[in-house]
């Protein structure tokens, strides 16, 4: 709510201010300390404020009320970011509005999905010179594109640049189509680790997947098969290899992190990460613009729309929107707990491993008969709560590695079996660890 005596120059800049956030209401004839001095609430007056609102682009309607003599301007949340006005560009942060610099209009556009990273040509870079043509027929072959039309009008209809006296590639096409796209893209590789238990402090293996974005999902796949448990399933006169999380979980997982990611993000890659108990899987940017928790799984929004054109192409995408549901009912089909998701900042996916989940019974960490049977995971808890009593959750759920929900349920198993008592409040209190046993 931002309060104002009079229609000032600025009213104009508090409105496109809120339609950047998320909305507001901005009250004509009130001061900074919250009185009541009214103004004029004339339908000449009010005319003047509609005109001056006419300046903001992209066109607005905004509700215009009069309560007794004070007018109450409604602005919704805008539906078509951002939005200016003469004076330029405003951000509604906290109690103030800023005005955005060139910088800050720029990171705007980005966190809106007006830019997307995939879509941005890069000029500066010969393509010639770095093209690959062992990546691009392998992909015409996959994808079943013919190879008799010249490869410029082939990578413009795959909208993977533009020709401008010479072909000009975008992003895109550097990832798929370049022989070494980290070296224009720095950040685009995927880090494998494998850990010792169930956190992050001995590294087993750590590898980084690097090339175009094929490879790069080929070789994510062999990390995790190399370093996950295989066992053999006999069917009639077959035998079926069975990976310790379902590999079609896998795959939807990793190409999801790959495709997805907020490239943007240049301080953070892909990680793949192999612990005794779970395998998590994350990227950089958490749901995209336009997509919420409560149609996450059930819509496709692609942050990366030629990256997911091309792998759609390519056949790494089955169809839009299935990845989620494919990954869970994979793991339902193996008779495992569904993947936990996790969407503010960085979208993470954890599967449980089976090899964990049997050796503790049919539900992890539960009673196994008539026997509380603690896993690793709730050991690394108890470790924590040990050297400080005072831990919150969601401090050990970025300890471990995991989410602040897991801890959160693994800490109510270990309450319910007395294996651990909260003393006093749920703030200001603390664990104590039963020593019983």
């Amino acid at each position: 709510m931002e309060f104002k005596e009079k229609a000032d120059k600025s009213f104009v800049e508090e409105i496109v201010a809120f339609l950047n956030a998320s909305g507001g209401k901005l009250l004509l004839g009130v001061s900074d300390d919250g009185s009541i001095k009214g103004t004029d609430t004339s339908n000449v007056a009010k005319s003047r404020i509609q005109t001056s609102i006419k300046q903001i682009k992209p066109a607005v309607n905004v509700e215009i009320k009069v309560v007794d003599n004070v007018i109450v301007i409604d602005v919704k949340e805008g539906r078509d970011k951002p939005y200016a006005c003469s004076k330029g560009f405003f951000l509604r942060m906290g109690a103030n509005s800023q005005k955005l610099e060139r910088d800050d209009i720029i990171d705007f556009f980005q966190s809106e999905g007006k830019i997307r990273f995939d879509e941005l040509l890069r000029g500066n870079i010969d393509f010639d010179s770095v093209f690959d043509a062992e990546a691009y027929t392998k992909f015409l072959n996959i994808a079943g594109i013919s190879n008799v039309i010249d490869k410029e009008n082939v990578l413009v209809n795959l909208d993977c640049g533009i020709v401008d006296q010479r072909f000009i590639a975008n992003n895109a096409g550097l990832l798929f189509f370049s022989k070494n796209p980290m070296d224009y893209i720095k950040h685009a590789y995927v880090v494998g680790a494998l850990y010792k238990g169930v956190d992050k402090i001995t590294v087993l293996d750590r590898k980084e997947m690097k090339g175009n974005i094929i490879d790069v999902i080929e070789e994510s796949i062999l990390f995790l098969r190399k370093h996950l448990n295989l066992r053999y399933e006999i069917t009639d006169t077959r035998r079926k290899e069975i990976l310790d999380v379902p590999e079609i979980a896998l795959r939807e997982a990793v190409i999801n992190a790959v495709c997805h990611r907020d490239y943007f993000e240049k301080g953070a890659q892909v990680m793949i990460e192999i612990f005794d108990d779970r395998v998590v899987i994350t990227n950089p940017g958490g749901l995209p613009k336009g997509l919420n928790k409560s149609n996450f799984g059930k819509i496709s929004i692609a942050r990366n729309p030629v990256i997911a054109s091309l792998l759609q192409r390519s056949e790494y995408i089955e169809k839009m929107g299935t990845g989620i549901a494919r990954m869970k009912n994979a793991m339902v089909e193996a008779k495992l707990p569904e993947p936990e998701f996790t969407t503010d900042g960085f979208f993470i996916v954890s599967f449980v491993r089976e090899s964990f989940f049997n050796n503790v019974g049919e539900t992890v960490g539960e009673t196994v008969g008539e026997k509380f049977v603690i896993n690793q995971l709730q050991k690394s808890i108890l470790e924590q709560i040990k050297n400080n009593p005072k831990v919150t959750a969601e401090k050990i759920a970025g300890i471990i590695g995991v989410s602040s929900r897991t801890v959160e349920r693994n800490i109510k198993l270990l309450k319910d079996n007395e294996y651990i008592v909260r003393v006093g409040a749920d703030k200001g209190g603390y664990w104590e660890i039963i020593d019983n046993r």
